[in-house]
Protein backbone atom coordinates (compact mmCIF):
# COMPACT_ATOMS: atom_id res chain seq x y z
CA UNK A 1 0.00 0.00 0.00
CA UNK A 2 2.76 2.37 0.91
CA UNK A 3 4.57 1.52 -2.30
CA UNK A 4 1.53 2.13 -4.39
CA UNK A 5 0.90 5.53 -2.73
CA UNK A 6 4.52 6.48 -3.18
CA UNK A 7 4.29 5.68 -6.89
CA UNK A 8 1.13 7.72 -7.25
CA UNK A 9 2.74 10.64 -5.48
CA UNK A 10 5.79 10.46 -7.73
CA UNK A 11 3.52 10.18 -10.78
CA UNK A 12 1.42 13.16 -9.69
CA UNK A 13 4.53 15.18 -9.00
CA UNK A 14 5.97 14.26 -12.38
CA UNK A 15 2.76 15.32 -14.15
CA UNK A 16 2.62 18.63 -12.30
CA UNK A 17 6.26 19.27 -13.12
CA UNK A 18 5.65 18.66 -16.80
CA UNK A 19 2.64 21.01 -16.80
CA UNK A 20 4.65 23.68 -14.96
CA UNK A 21 7.49 23.33 -17.43
CA UNK A 22 5.10 23.67 -20.34
CA UNK A 23 3.53 26.80 -18.80
CA UNK A 24 6.93 28.36 -18.12
CA UNK A 25 8.07 27.55 -21.65
CA UNK A 26 4.89 29.07 -23.10
CA UNK A 27 5.37 32.23 -21.07
CA UNK A 28 8.98 32.46 -22.20
CA UNK A 29 8.01 31.97 -25.86
CA UNK A 30 5.27 34.61 -25.62
CA UNK A 31 7.68 36.97 -23.93
CA UNK A 32 10.26 36.35 -26.60
CA UNK A 33 7.74 36.93 -29.36
CA UNK A 34 6.55 40.08 -27.64
CA UNK A 35 10.11 41.26 -27.32
CA UNK A 36 10.82 40.53 -30.95
CA UNK A 37 7.65 42.39 -31.90
CA UNK A 38 8.65 45.38 -29.82
CA UNK A 39 12.12 45.35 -31.34
CA UNK A 40 10.80 44.92 -34.87
CA UNK A 41 11.38 48.02 -37.00
CA UNK A 42 8.29 50.19 -37.37
CA UNK A 43 6.83 50.87 -40.78
CA UNK A 44 7.28 54.50 -41.80
CA UNK A 45 4.17 56.39 -42.88
CA UNK A 46 5.04 59.55 -44.81
CA UNK A 47 2.49 62.36 -44.43
CA UNK A 48 2.87 65.68 -46.28
CA UNK A 49 0.62 68.50 -45.06
CA UNK A 50 0.46 72.28 -44.66
CA UNK A 51 2.20 73.83 -41.67
CA UNK A 52 0.10 74.27 -38.49
CA UNK A 53 -2.58 72.06 -40.03
CA UNK A 54 -2.88 69.20 -37.53
CA UNK A 55 -3.00 68.67 -33.79
CA UNK A 56 0.39 67.07 -32.95
CA UNK A 57 -1.38 65.00 -30.31
CA UNK A 58 -3.41 63.34 -33.06
CA UNK A 59 -0.25 61.93 -34.62
CA UNK A 60 0.91 60.56 -31.27
CA UNK A 61 -2.52 59.00 -30.72
CA UNK A 62 -2.38 57.31 -34.12
CA UNK A 63 1.05 55.88 -33.36
CA UNK A 64 -0.23 54.65 -29.99
CA UNK A 65 -3.23 52.88 -31.53
CA UNK A 66 -1.17 51.54 -34.43
CA UNK A 67 2.27 50.91 -32.89
CA UNK A 68 3.52 49.24 -36.06
CA UNK A 69 3.71 52.69 -37.70
CA UNK A 70 6.01 55.66 -37.27
CA UNK A 71 4.61 58.83 -38.85
CA UNK A 72 7.16 60.93 -40.74
CA UNK A 73 5.44 64.30 -40.98
CA UNK A 74 6.62 66.96 -43.45
CA UNK A 75 5.06 70.38 -44.07
CA UNK A 76 4.74 72.88 -46.92
CA UNK A 77 3.31 76.40 -47.20
CA UNK A 78 1.42 76.35 -50.51
CA UNK A 79 0.05 73.80 -52.97
CA UNK A 80 2.63 74.85 -55.51
CA UNK A 81 5.60 74.15 -53.23
CA UNK A 82 4.01 70.82 -52.30
CA UNK A 83 3.70 69.90 -55.97
CA UNK A 84 7.30 70.80 -56.75
CA UNK A 85 8.64 68.68 -53.90
CA UNK A 86 6.34 65.78 -54.75
CA UNK A 87 7.54 65.58 -58.35
CA UNK A 88 11.20 66.30 -57.64
CA UNK A 89 11.89 64.19 -54.56
CA UNK A 90 12.28 60.48 -53.94
CA UNK A 91 10.36 60.66 -50.66
CA UNK A 92 7.64 57.95 -50.82
CA UNK A 93 4.80 60.10 -49.51
CA UNK A 94 1.77 58.04 -48.44
CA UNK A 95 -0.71 60.80 -47.62
CA UNK A 96 -0.96 64.32 -49.07
CA UNK A 97 -3.42 67.08 -48.16
CA UNK A 98 -3.74 69.30 -51.28
CA UNK A 99 -6.51 71.74 -52.15
CA UNK A 100 -9.28 70.99 -54.64
CA UNK A 101 -7.66 72.35 -57.81
CA UNK A 102 -4.39 70.61 -56.99
CA UNK A 103 -6.22 67.31 -56.45
CA UNK A 104 -7.61 67.71 -59.96
CA UNK A 105 -4.15 68.35 -61.38
CA UNK A 106 -2.67 65.33 -59.63
CA UNK A 107 -5.49 63.13 -60.92
CA UNK A 108 -5.05 64.40 -64.48
CA UNK A 109 -1.31 63.73 -64.32
CA UNK A 110 -1.83 60.20 -62.98
CA UNK A 111 -0.11 60.95 -59.67
CA UNK A 112 -2.85 59.64 -57.34
CA UNK A 113 -4.07 56.17 -56.43
CA UNK A 114 -7.77 55.46 -56.16
CA UNK A 115 -8.91 55.06 -52.55
CA UNK A 116 -10.70 51.89 -51.47
CA UNK A 117 -13.60 53.64 -49.73
CA UNK A 118 -14.70 50.37 -48.11
CA UNK A 119 -11.59 50.79 -45.92
CA UNK A 120 -12.66 54.30 -44.88
CA UNK A 121 -15.28 53.23 -42.34
CA UNK A 122 -15.94 56.84 -41.25
CA UNK A 123 -16.49 58.17 -44.77
CA UNK A 124 -20.27 58.25 -44.27
CA UNK A 125 -19.80 60.93 -41.60
CA UNK A 126 -18.41 63.43 -44.12
CA UNK A 127 -20.85 66.15 -45.25
CA UNK A 128 -22.58 65.14 -48.45
CA UNK A 129 -22.36 68.66 -49.91
CA UNK A 130 -18.56 68.42 -49.80
CA UNK A 131 -18.50 65.23 -51.86
CA UNK A 132 -18.81 64.74 -55.60
CA UNK A 133 -17.10 68.04 -56.40
CA UNK A 134 -15.75 68.88 -59.84
CA UNK A 135 -12.18 67.97 -58.90
CA UNK A 136 -13.24 64.41 -57.95
CA UNK A 137 -16.84 63.91 -59.17
CA UNK A 138 -17.01 60.18 -58.43
CA UNK A 139 -15.28 60.38 -55.02
CA UNK A 140 -12.56 57.98 -56.12
CA UNK A 141 -9.36 59.76 -55.15
CA UNK A 142 -9.98 62.05 -52.19
CA UNK A 143 -11.50 62.36 -48.72
CA UNK A 144 -12.28 65.90 -47.44
CA UNK A 145 -10.02 67.03 -44.59
CA UNK A 146 -10.95 70.68 -43.96
CA UNK A 147 -12.73 73.45 -45.85
CA UNK A 148 -13.15 77.21 -45.70
CA UNK A 149 -13.06 80.56 -47.47
CA UNK A 150 -10.64 83.37 -48.38
CA UNK A 151 -11.23 86.79 -46.88
CA UNK A 152 -9.84 89.81 -45.03
CA UNK A 153 -9.03 90.03 -41.33
CA UNK A 154 -9.37 93.60 -40.09
CA UNK A 155 -8.35 95.34 -36.88
CA UNK A 156 -11.21 97.55 -35.69
CA UNK A 157 -8.81 99.54 -33.51
CA UNK A 158 -6.90 100.63 -36.62
CA UNK A 159 -9.62 101.04 -39.25
CA UNK A 160 -11.92 103.25 -37.18
CA UNK A 161 -15.35 103.59 -38.75
CA UNK A 162 -14.31 102.17 -42.13
CA UNK A 163 -16.36 99.29 -43.50
CA UNK A 164 -14.27 96.41 -44.83
CA UNK A 165 -16.54 94.92 -47.48
CA UNK A 166 -14.52 95.14 -50.70
CA UNK A 167 -11.22 93.93 -52.10
CA UNK A 168 -10.54 97.61 -52.87
CA UNK A 169 -9.66 98.04 -49.19
CA UNK A 170 -6.42 96.19 -49.81
CA UNK A 171 -5.43 98.88 -52.31
CA UNK A 172 -6.38 101.81 -50.07
CA UNK A 173 -3.41 104.19 -49.59
CA UNK A 174 -4.80 104.99 -46.16
CA UNK A 175 -3.48 101.63 -44.94
CA UNK A 176 -0.02 101.95 -46.41
CA UNK A 177 2.42 99.84 -44.41
CA UNK A 178 -0.43 98.21 -42.50
CA UNK A 179 -1.44 95.48 -44.97
CA UNK A 180 -0.37 91.83 -44.93
CA UNK A 181 -0.83 89.65 -48.03
CA UNK A 182 -0.63 85.91 -48.66
CA UNK A 183 2.44 84.80 -50.59
CA UNK A 184 0.28 82.38 -52.61
CA UNK A 185 -0.12 82.57 -56.38
CA UNK A 186 -3.68 81.34 -56.82
CA UNK A 187 -5.11 83.16 -53.80
CA UNK A 188 -3.49 86.55 -54.28
CA UNK A 189 -3.94 86.55 -58.05
CA UNK A 190 -7.59 85.56 -57.54
CA UNK A 191 -8.18 88.60 -55.34
CA UNK A 192 -6.81 90.90 -58.04
CA UNK A 193 -8.78 89.14 -60.81
CA UNK A 194 -12.10 89.24 -58.91
CA UNK A 195 -11.53 92.89 -58.00
CA UNK A 196 -11.05 93.79 -61.66
CA UNK A 197 -13.43 91.47 -63.49
CA UNK A 198 -15.85 89.93 -61.02
CA UNK A 199 -16.25 86.51 -59.42
CA UNK A 200 -16.38 84.60 -62.72
CA UNK A 201 -12.77 85.64 -63.33
CA UNK A 202 -11.50 83.74 -60.29
CA UNK A 203 -10.33 80.96 -62.64
CA UNK A 204 -9.48 83.23 -65.57
CA UNK A 205 -7.50 81.78 -68.46
CA UNK A 206 -7.38 85.07 -70.37
CA UNK A 207 -3.73 86.23 -70.68
CA UNK A 208 -4.78 89.90 -70.78
CA UNK A 209 -6.79 89.58 -67.59
CA UNK A 210 -3.96 87.70 -65.87
CA UNK A 211 -1.44 90.36 -66.90
CA UNK A 212 -3.73 93.16 -65.74
CA UNK A 213 -4.19 91.45 -62.38
CA UNK A 214 -0.41 91.22 -62.01
CA UNK A 215 0.01 94.91 -62.77
CA UNK A 216 -2.53 95.78 -60.08
CA UNK A 217 -0.53 93.72 -57.60
CA UNK A 218 2.60 95.62 -58.67
CA UNK A 219 0.81 98.88 -57.85
CA UNK A 220 -0.39 97.49 -54.53
CA UNK A 221 3.01 96.31 -53.32
CA UNK A 222 4.08 99.84 -52.41
CA UNK A 223 1.55 99.86 -49.56
CA UNK A 224 1.99 96.21 -48.46
CA UNK A 225 4.05 95.63 -45.34
CA UNK A 226 4.73 91.92 -45.83
CA UNK A 227 3.91 88.86 -47.95
CA UNK A 228 3.85 85.52 -46.20
CA UNK A 229 1.89 82.49 -45.05
CA UNK A 230 2.49 81.25 -41.50
CA UNK A 231 4.76 84.20 -40.71
CA UNK A 232 1.99 86.80 -41.08
CA UNK A 233 -0.18 85.29 -38.34
CA UNK A 234 1.67 86.53 -35.25
CA UNK A 235 1.96 90.15 -36.44
CA UNK A 236 -1.82 90.21 -36.90
CA UNK A 237 -2.43 88.58 -33.51
CA UNK A 238 -0.28 91.28 -31.88
CA UNK A 239 -2.48 93.96 -33.43
CA UNK A 240 0.32 95.55 -35.45
CA UNK A 241 -1.53 95.71 -38.78
CA UNK A 242 -4.91 96.87 -40.03
CA UNK A 243 -5.68 94.36 -42.81
CA UNK A 244 -4.60 90.84 -43.69
CA UNK A 245 -5.56 88.56 -46.58
CA UNK A 246 -6.13 85.19 -44.93
CA UNK A 247 -7.83 81.81 -45.10
CA UNK A 248 -10.82 81.45 -42.79
CA UNK A 249 -9.26 78.79 -40.56
CA UNK A 250 -6.20 80.89 -39.82
CA UNK A 251 -8.48 83.91 -39.42
CA UNK A 252 -10.52 82.04 -36.83
CA UNK A 253 -7.38 81.09 -34.89
CA UNK A 254 -5.88 84.59 -35.14
CA UNK A 255 -9.07 86.26 -33.91
CA UNK A 256 -9.35 83.73 -31.08
CA UNK A 257 -5.76 84.24 -29.91
CA UNK A 258 -5.63 88.03 -30.22
CA UNK A 259 -6.46 90.49 -27.46
CA UNK A 260 -7.40 93.03 -30.12
CA UNK A 261 -10.80 93.62 -31.70
CA UNK A 262 -10.43 91.70 -34.96
CA UNK A 263 -13.04 90.74 -37.53
CA UNK A 264 -13.24 88.74 -40.77
CA UNK A 265 -15.02 89.70 -43.98
CA UNK A 266 -15.68 88.03 -47.31
CA UNK A 267 -15.83 90.97 -49.75
CA UNK A 268 -19.02 91.73 -51.67
CA UNK A 269 -17.32 91.01 -55.02
CA UNK A 270 -17.14 87.36 -53.97
CA UNK A 271 -14.31 85.02 -53.04
CA UNK A 272 -12.93 81.51 -53.07
CA UNK A 273 -14.37 78.54 -51.19
CA UNK A 274 -11.91 75.68 -50.92
CA UNK A 275 -11.75 72.06 -49.78
CA UNK A 276 -8.50 70.42 -48.72
CA UNK A 277 -8.56 66.64 -49.06
CA UNK A 278 -6.52 63.62 -48.06
CA UNK A 279 -5.17 61.66 -51.02
CA UNK A 280 -2.77 58.77 -51.61
CA UNK A 281 -0.07 59.56 -54.21
CA UNK A 282 1.35 56.90 -56.49
CA UNK A 283 4.65 57.34 -54.63
CA UNK A 284 3.10 55.56 -51.63
CA UNK A 285 4.74 52.34 -50.48
CA UNK A 286 2.45 51.92 -47.49
CA UNK A 287 -1.09 52.08 -48.85
CA UNK A 288 -2.60 50.10 -45.98
CA UNK A 289 -1.10 52.49 -43.47
CA UNK A 290 -2.36 55.44 -45.54
CA UNK A 291 -5.90 54.07 -45.51
CA UNK A 292 -5.75 53.57 -41.73
CA UNK A 293 -4.47 57.14 -41.25
CA UNK A 294 -7.18 58.68 -43.44
CA UNK A 295 -9.92 56.71 -41.70
CA UNK A 296 -8.47 57.64 -38.32
CA UNK A 297 -8.59 61.35 -39.21
CA UNK A 298 -12.28 61.00 -40.13
CA UNK A 299 -13.19 59.47 -36.77
CA UNK A 300 -15.47 61.73 -34.73
CA UNK A 301 -13.30 62.14 -31.62
CA UNK A 302 -10.19 62.73 -33.70
CA UNK A 303 -11.97 65.20 -36.03
CA UNK A 304 -13.20 67.15 -32.98
CA UNK A 305 -9.74 67.28 -31.44
CA UNK A 306 -8.13 68.29 -34.73
CA UNK A 307 -10.65 70.99 -35.62
CA UNK A 308 -10.49 72.45 -32.10
CA UNK A 309 -6.72 72.74 -32.33
CA UNK A 310 -6.26 74.22 -35.81
CA UNK A 311 -9.46 76.29 -36.14
CA UNK A 312 -10.39 75.15 -39.63
CA UNK A 313 -13.90 73.99 -40.55
CA UNK A 314 -14.39 70.26 -40.21
CA UNK A 315 -16.29 68.40 -42.95
CA UNK A 316 -17.34 65.75 -40.40
CA UNK A 317 -21.03 66.11 -39.41
CA UNK A 318 -20.81 64.42 -36.00
CA UNK A 319 -17.69 66.40 -35.11
CA UNK A 320 -19.38 69.71 -35.93
CA UNK A 321 -22.35 68.76 -33.75
CA UNK A 322 -20.03 67.91 -30.86
CA UNK A 323 -18.11 71.17 -31.26
CA UNK A 324 -21.38 72.92 -30.44
CA UNK A 325 -23.16 76.19 -31.15
CA UNK A 326 -20.04 78.30 -30.76
CA UNK A 327 -18.71 76.74 -33.95
CA UNK A 328 -21.99 76.07 -35.73
CA UNK A 329 -23.18 79.68 -35.43
CA UNK A 330 -19.81 81.28 -36.20
CA UNK A 331 -19.83 82.90 -39.65
CA UNK A 332 -16.05 82.55 -40.00
CA UNK A 333 -15.98 78.87 -39.12
CA UNK A 334 -19.30 77.86 -40.65
CA UNK A 335 -20.40 80.49 -43.24
CA UNK A 336 -24.05 80.71 -44.20
CA UNK A 337 -25.56 79.35 -47.40
CA UNK A 338 -26.09 82.94 -48.55
CA UNK A 339 -22.39 83.74 -48.08
CA UNK A 340 -21.28 80.59 -49.85
CA UNK A 341 -23.54 81.42 -52.80
CA UNK A 342 -21.13 84.26 -53.56
CA UNK A 343 -18.04 82.06 -53.69
CA UNK A 344 -16.41 79.78 -56.25
CA UNK A 345 -13.92 76.92 -56.11
CA UNK A 346 -10.55 77.06 -57.81
CA UNK A 347 -10.19 74.66 -60.73
CA UNK A 348 -7.10 73.22 -62.36
CA UNK A 349 -6.15 75.64 -65.13
CA UNK A 350 -3.69 73.38 -66.91
CA UNK A 351 0.06 73.67 -67.32
CA UNK A 352 0.01 76.26 -70.12
CA UNK A 353 -2.24 78.73 -68.29
CA UNK A 354 -0.39 78.21 -65.02
CA UNK A 355 2.83 79.08 -66.81
CA UNK A 356 1.26 82.46 -67.60
CA UNK A 357 0.27 82.86 -63.94
CA UNK A 358 3.76 81.89 -62.80
CA UNK A 359 5.49 84.34 -65.13
CA UNK A 360 3.15 87.13 -64.05
CA UNK A 361 3.72 86.28 -60.41
CA UNK A 362 7.50 86.08 -60.79
CA UNK A 363 7.56 89.45 -62.53
CA UNK A 364 5.50 90.98 -59.74
CA UNK A 365 7.64 89.44 -56.99
CA UNK A 366 10.91 90.23 -58.85
CA UNK A 367 9.87 93.85 -59.22
CA UNK A 368 9.24 93.92 -55.51
CA UNK A 369 12.69 92.49 -54.83
CA UNK A 370 14.32 95.04 -57.15
CA UNK A 371 12.48 97.84 -55.38
CA UNK A 372 13.62 96.57 -52.00
CA UNK A 373 17.18 96.13 -53.30
CA UNK A 374 17.28 99.66 -54.67
CA UNK A 375 16.07 101.01 -51.32
CA UNK A 376 18.72 98.97 -49.53
CA UNK A 377 21.41 100.18 -51.95
CA UNK A 378 20.34 103.78 -51.44
CA UNK A 379 20.77 103.44 -47.70
CA UNK A 380 24.10 101.70 -48.22
CA UNK A 381 25.34 104.58 -50.37
CA UNK A 382 24.19 107.10 -47.75
CA UNK A 383 25.98 105.23 -44.96
CA UNK A 384 29.17 104.94 -47.04
CA UNK A 385 29.05 108.64 -47.92
CA UNK A 386 28.63 109.61 -44.26
CA UNK A 387 31.52 107.32 -43.33
CA UNK A 388 33.79 108.84 -45.98
CA UNK A 389 32.95 112.38 -44.84
CA UNK A 390 33.58 111.41 -41.22
CA UNK A 391 36.99 109.97 -42.11
CA UNK A 392 37.94 113.10 -44.07
CA UNK A 393 36.83 115.39 -41.22
CA UNK A 394 38.78 113.25 -38.74
CA UNK A 395 42.03 113.52 -40.71
CA UNK A 396 41.55 117.26 -41.38
CA UNK A 397 41.07 117.93 -37.67
CA UNK A 398 44.01 115.71 -36.81
CA UNK A 399 46.25 117.51 -39.32
CA UNK A 400 45.24 120.90 -37.94
CA UNK A 401 46.11 119.78 -34.42
CA UNK A 402 49.53 118.55 -35.58
CA UNK A 403 50.19 121.78 -37.45
CA UNK A 404 49.22 123.78 -34.36
CA UNK A 405 51.60 121.77 -32.19
CA UNK A 406 54.45 122.35 -34.62
CA UNK A 407 53.68 126.09 -34.73
CA UNK A 408 53.59 126.30 -30.93
CA UNK A 409 56.96 124.49 -30.73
Amino acid sequence: MEKTNSGNVRHAFSTKSRILCVVIAAVMVLGLLSGLSACAPKQKLYVFNCGDYIDPGVIKEFEKEYPQYKVVYDTYDTNETMYQKLVSTNTPYDVLVPSDYMVSRLINEGRLNKIDMSKITNYGKIRSDLKGKSYDPDNEYSVPYMWGTLGIIYNRDLIGDDVIDSWDCLWNEKYKGSILMLDSIRDTMAVSLVRLYGLDAINSTDPEQIEAAGKELEKQKAIVAQYGVDDIKDPMIRGNYALCLEWSGDAYAIIDESDYDLGYAIPKEGSNVWIDSMVIPTSSKNTEGALLFIDFMCRTDIAVKNASYIGYSTPQDEALAELGEGYIDDEVYNPSTETLANTKEFVDLGAEVMETYNKTWEKFRLTESETEDSVNLTWLYIVLAVAVVAVIVFFVIRKKKRDKLRYDD
